[in-house]
């Protein structure tokens, strides 16, 4: 019995799958398989009853030949993902007619089966589409429920870290207290300042943020605090700054590590007092701005070698949050990924899915962009992607050769290196015919795709 299936315990719904074929045989051998493996199985005999019962019922998965006449697979297809866009749909294509697989991959498949397959191929894409169903679910549900209670949607993660670091921004929202966010780059600062607005009682006024590394000292000056006419050469008329717009909500202060011990003496100021004053005005204008400044800089440390006001600091350090980095929680990766795959496929209209072994490459991966990091190779992956298939070298381009050069000297990991220099080799030698370069390697084309998925070989 599957894996799927033993977690299928008691009080929770069976795996349902639709198979829909057009022969009987088939068709009858298919649902024998997927029972035997203890997956609830129903058929459908022709491409009109598959689309009318794959867009009524909550199927998991539904596996669809592609030649059934009219309407055909692809129809099929189509129709269940218009309908039901969280069922995964595995097509099934005869020997030599790849190409259509690739398109039904392109409109919305999960993967495709070709004519003809072991069982044991059967139930491993039906596990890998539910994983992959149940890593969607976990997406939309962990965002919905922060939507809903707090306003979370952009932040994904069910680790304990994250986890930890929510439940305190529950608590310190709706309080006025400053808030300091220390963490590397692209660990998502802004996303958590963001989150603090959202659920304090300032929510409907405004969010304001500035980096603080982007403006010159003289700019930021006059851009937070404003200016008087005549302050300056040019300066005609007199001017709101920033934080007299921030009145009754939240600034944001990013990378305020790189302010001028001037310029903090005044936004100390503004915190202690609650008041701006313009430059080239000797009247304090009173402002009501909640705080929340953000670094990648040890803050203390930089207290220590005298360039961060010690008196600031501790205004800043009343409720700290400390954001970890995308290594130390290995274990959101997958939710990120899907995350971003379906935010990028969706731009930009195409359906992609990873080879295998991608999620564990970037498990080991450091990440020293971090999440702002694994978004940009998630975008660029799906760009490149042939064939809807993103593969290592699609996602990571640069340590692939890193990684090869590494790699273990088990007999395992040779053997797989002299595989794809193989491949590769018998795919040059046939001007990229899959079917071509299996026959001379003596193997079956489904073989050569399997290989060419495990070990990321592509060929344009």
């Amino acid at each position: 019995m599957s894996e799927v299936a033993l977690a299928s315990s008691p009080g929770e719904s069976p795996v349902r799958i639709l198979v829909v074929d057009d022969q009987r045989n088939m068709r009858t051998t298919l649902s024998m398989l997927l029972k035997g493996s203890g997956f609830d199985v129903d058929e459908a005999a022709d491409g009109a009853q598959g689309a009318e019962m794959g867009s009524s019922e909550g199927y998991d998965v539904i596996i669809t030949d592609l030649r059934l006449g009219t309407p055909d697979g692809l129809a099929v297809l189509k129709a269940v993902k218009e309908a039901q866009p969280r069922t995964e749909v595995i097509v099934m294509t005869a020997y030599g007619t790849i190409e259509s697989a690739v398109e039904a991959m392109r409109l919305g498949a999960f993967d495709y089966l070709q004519k003809p397959f072991s069982e044991q191929e059967l139930v491993l894409k039906v596990e890998k589409a539910l994983e992959s169903r149940r890593l969607r679910g976990q997406v939309e549900a962990f965002a919905q429920e922060f939507r809903e209670r707090y306003g979370f949607e952009n932040i994904i993660g069910r680790s304990a870290a994250v986890r930890n670091l929510l439940s305190r921004v529950v608590r310190i929202a709706p309080t006025d207290v400053t808030v300091l966010i220390t963490g590397e780059s692209g660990t998502g600062k802004e996303l958590i300042a963001r989150a603090v607005h959202a659920n304090s009682r300032r929510a409907d006024r405004p969010f304001i943020p500035v980096n603080c590394a982007a403006i010159t000292e003289t700019l930021l000056e006059s851009e937070l605090f404003g200016h008087a006419r005549g302050a300056f050469t040019g300066a005609t008329t007199s001017r709101k700054g920033l934080l007299e717009e921030a009145d009754g909500g939240t600034f944001f202060f990013d990378e305020i590590a790189e302010t001028t011990l001037a310029f903090q003496a005044k936004l100390l100021r503004t915190i202690q007092e609650g008041e701006v004053r313009r430059v080239g005005d000797n009247r304090a204008l009173k402002v009501d701005v909640r705080v929340i400044a953000a670094t990648n800089v040890d803050l203390s440390e930089a207290v220590e070698a005298k360039r961060f006001r010690e008196d600031l600091f501790y205004r800043l350090n009343v409720a700290r949050f400390k954001l970890p980095p995308l290594r130390e929680r290995p274990e959101d990766i997958p939710l990120l990924v899907d995350h971003f795959l379906t935010i990028y496929s969706h731009k930009m209209g195409i359906r992609t899915r990873l080879a295998d072994g991608i999620i564990e490459k970037l498990q080991g991966y450091p990440f020293p962009g971090n999440v702002r990091e694994l978004e940009n190779m998630v975008e660029q992956a799906v760009a490149l992607a042939s064939g809807g298939v993103i593969t290592l070298d699609d996602i990571l381009p640069e340590t692939a050769p890193q990684e090869e050069e590494s790699a273990d000297r088990t007999l395992a990991g040779i053997v797989d290196r002299a595989e794809k220099v193989a491949i590769e080799d018998a795919l040059r030698g046939s001007a990229g015919n899959r079917e071509k370069a299996a026959t001379a390697l003596g193997i079956s084309a489904t073989t050569l795709w399997r290989k060419m998925t495990r070990l990321g070989v592509t060929f344009d």
